[in-house]
C-alpha cells in the first residue's frame, strides 16, 4: 500500500510564540536568547520598552530568530556578539521554555485529534503517518495537509510548514522548501528537480564531518551523491554509511513513523554570561550547579524515570570540553543524591581554568513502573563532593558542600 508521511515543522517556533505575547514586534528583526534580565519593561503609558541587540554584552548564543533577522544573517547557534554586529537594531528577548513547551503540547494535541500516529521529534517538529487517514491518498495529501495546518493555527495562533511525501527523509526535506507557512507535496519522480539541487548537508543524517568529506571529494549537492558510483561511496564512507548515502540521495527511506521510544538520557546545562572560576565564583557556581541538579530531578519525576548514571559536562574558556560520569548503586531521582553524584564527578576534573558552561546528565534510565523496589536515596560508589576536596594534584573548592 502506498505510504504517505508528513513532516510538520513550526515556523521560527520560539520567536513566533514571543510575537503572540508582543504583537507590536511583528515584521521586525527579533532575536531570542537573552537572559531574564532582558525582560521588556512596561512604561507608565502602557507601552513596552525592549532591549536591542546592540546593547548585549556576554558570551550567549542565539536560540532562534525571526525571519526578518535571518535575512540579516542572524541564525540559531550564532554568537550573540557577532549577531549584534550584523543586526544591531534587532530586538533581544529572553527565552521562556515553559511557554514554548505549552504551545508545543497544544499543536501536537491538535494534530493527534486528526491523525493519531505521530512521532515526536522535538519541541517544534513531528512526523505524521497519513496513509491510514480516509481519503488522504486521493490527492497526495494536499487536503489533509491543509486541515492539519488550519488545526494548528486555530489551536495556537501559529503557522507551520508541512512536507508530505512517501517517506520521512523526503518529508523532512520538503517541509523546508516553502517556509514559512508552506505545504509541499513531493513524489519520488520530483526528486531530481526539487531535491537533487539541494546542498548535501540538507539531508538529515549528513553531519558537518560527512559534508566536509563529501565536499573534499567534489560532492556538493544531493544530486552529486546520486550521480556518484555506489562503489565509490562505499570505498570512501564504508559499507553501511556509503550504501545509505546512495539510497538517501535517490529519496529512498523505509523507516516507520515511531510513536514512542525510550529516552537514553535527560540533561540540563547552562552557558554563563561571563567565564566563572571554581575559586573566585564559588558561591555563584554552587547555586547554579545545585539548581541544575534540582531541575534534572524534576525532569525525571515529570517523565516518570529514575537514573543509575549521573554525569557532568564542562566547557572551559578555551572551549575544551570535559565529561565525567558515575554509576550509582541503584536508580534514583532524588535531587540531593544527584547533586552528590555530580559533585563526585567534579572531583575528577582539573577546575583551574575558567568555565563557560556546566551541565548535568542522567543516564541508564529506567521507568518508575519497571522498578520493583520503592525509590529512595542510595549511596554512590564514590564519596560525596565536599569543599576543598582534592582534584587530582589540585585542591579547589567544589562550588559548595552538597552533604
Amino acid at each position: 500500500m502506498p505510504r504517505l508521511v508528513a513532516h510538520l515543522d513550526m515556523d521560527a517556533f520560539y520567536a513566533s510564540v514571543e510575537l503572540l505575547r508582543y504583537p507590536e514586534l511583528r515584521g521586525r528583526a527579533v532575536v531570542i536568547g537573552g537572559g531574564s534580565d532582558r525582560q521588556p519593561k512596561t512604561r507608565a503609558d502602557g507601552t513596552r520598552e525592549f532591549f536591542s541587540l546592540r546593547d548585549y554584552v556576554g558570551r550567549g548564543v542565539v536560540t532562534t530568530s525571526t525571519y526578518e533577522a535571518r535575512k540579516l544573517g542572524v541564525f540559531s547557534a550564532m554568537g550573540m556578539m557577532k549577531s549584534a554586529q550584523l543586526a544591531p537594531d534587532a530586538i533581544l528577548l529572553p527565552v521562556d521554555f515553559d511557554e514554548y513547551r505549552k504551545y508545543s503540547r497544544l499543536f501536537k494535541a491538535a494534530v493527534r485529534e486528526i491523525a493519531p500516529v505521530v512521532e515526536d521529534r522535538g519541541i517544534d517538529e513531528i512526523y505524521v503517518e497519513l496513509g491510514d487517514i480516509p481519503g488522504a491518498l486521493d490527492d497526495g495529501g494536499r487536503a489533509i495537509g491543509a486541515v492539519l495546518k488550519r488545526a494548528v493555527h486555530e489551536r495556537t495562533g501559529l503557522t507551520c510548514s508541512i512536507g508530505i511525501t512517501p517517506n520521512k527523509l523526503l518529508s523532512k526535506l520538503a517541509s523546508e522548501l516553502d517556509k514559512p507557512d508552506g505545504l509541499t507535496l513531493l513524489g519520488i519522480d520530483d526528486v531530481p528537480a526539487r531535491i537533487w539541487p539541494l546542498a548535501a548537508r540538507k539531508v538529515n543524517g549528513i553531519g558537518p564531518k560527512a559534508a566536509a568529506k563529501l565536499s573534499a571529494l567534489g560532492i556538493e549537492t544531493i544530486g552529486d551523491i546520486a550521480a556518484a558510483d555506489p562503489a565509490f561511496l562505499l570505498a570512501h564512507f564504508g559499507k553501511s554509511f556509503g550504501a545509505w548515502l546512495h539510497e538517501a540521495s535517490h529519496g529512498r527511506d523505509e523507516r516507520e513513523v515511531v510513536t514512542w521510544s525510550e529516552p537514553k538520557s535527560i540533561s540540563r546545562e547552562t552557558t554563563f554570561g561571563r567565564d566563572l572560576h571554581a575559586v573566585h565564583d564559588r558561591a555563584e557556581l554552587g547555586a547554579i550547579f545545585t539548581e541544575l541538579c534540582e531541575h534534572l530531578a524534576g525532569d525525571l519525576a515529570r517523565k516518570s524515570y529514575a537514573a543509575k548514571t549521573i554525569g557532568i559536562k564542562l566547557r572551559f574558556d578555551d572551549f575544551r570540553i570535559a565529561t565525567r560520569d558515575l554509576t550509582l548503586a541503584a536508580h534514583t531521582l532524588d535531587a540531593r543524591e544527584i547533586r552528590r553524584a555530580a559533585g563526585a564527578c567534579l572531583k575528577r576534573v582539573d577546575l583551574t581554568p575558567r568555565l563557560r558552561l556546566i551541565g548535568v546528565r542522567a543516564g541508564a534510565l529506567a521507568r518508575l513502573a519497571d522498578l520493583v523496589a520503592p525509590l529512595a536515596p542510595h549511596p554512590t560508589e564514590a564519596t560525596p563532593a565536599t569543599a576543598h576536596e582534592p582534584v587530582g594534584e589540585y585542591s579547589l573548592p567544589l562550588f559548595d558542600d552538597a552533604s
